[in-house]
């Protein structure tokens, strides 16, 4: 069976750049791009590979929604093989005046769009004995950053819950691994103004920002035969700031 790939996220630019990459380098993988809504990038990928990719609607924090698209990709006789969570968001306030409701949709599209998403992939790839499960957490996660208390403990939370599974699949062939991407040329640091990219490029060794095709990159490998031997692991991806 050719590899089905399920990529959350995929408008935005890790997602995207992860979906194009296994495109590019997998010519047997089939690619579900997992989108809320604005199917503009994503589309985009489709027209570029229109037998081997496809959108699929999914709003990661709803159990419902993605009972509804594995569903989907069953009735198309396919089986996810590789996850890959990377839907999130983050919206910063200092503790003492962040609304309830702030905490707890980071907290959703974070963690619990994770836990579900693994729960959902995670018979299919029981049956087959065969399953990589790729979290995108953060760098917040290991260095928590003013501002970010419900986005570092999401975040942190991916990480702890990515080594717990791990031991339970360890024996089933389904590897689970996270990645902790730093400061990556997304619509985040497009929001920046020159001053702050400036001053955020002096913090890190490498004195540049990464690229979405890095994480990309990284993704793919945790994802094939060759790293059968990872899991659990948590992976930077930030230039040498830690």
């Amino acid at each position: 069976m050719s590899p089905s790939i399920l990529i959350t996220g995929a408008n935005g630019g890790i997602g995207n750049a992860t979906a194009r990459y296994f495109l590019e380098k997998d010519p047997e993988a089939f690619v579900y791009l997992g989108i809320r809504s604005g199917k503009t990038e994503a589309e985009a990928l489709v027209a570029a590979y229109p037998e081997r990719a496809a959108t699929i609607s999914l709003d990661v924090a709803s159990e419902t929604a993605w009972k509804a698209a594995l569903e989907t990709i069953s009735s198309q006789n396919r089986v996810i093989t590789v996850l890959v969570n990377n839907a999130g968001h983050h919206e910063d306030h200092l503790l003492a005046n962040m609304p309830t409701e702030a905490w707890s949709s980071v907290i959703q599209s974070n963690l619990t769009a994770t836990y579900l998403g693994c729960q959902s992939v995670l018979h299919g790839m029981m049956t087959q004995r065969f399953g990589r499960i790729i979290n995108i957490s953060s760098l917040s996660a290991l260095l928590a950053p003013l501002g970010q208390t419900n986005y570092a403990a999401a975040k942190a939370g991916v990480v702890a819950m990515t080594q717990s599974l791990a031991k339970e699949t360890a024996r089933m062939g389904i590897t689970a691994n996270s990645i902790c991407p730093g400061y990556i040329e997304t619509a985040a640091i497009d929001e920046m103004d020159a001053e702050k990219k400036k001053q955020q490029k002096k913090a890190i060794p490498m004195r540049r920002f990464g690229t979405p095709r890095e994480v990309a990159a990284a993704v793919f490998f945790l994802a094939s035969k060759d790293a059968g031997y990872i899991t659990g692991s948590t992976l930077k991806i930030d230039g040498g700031i830690l």
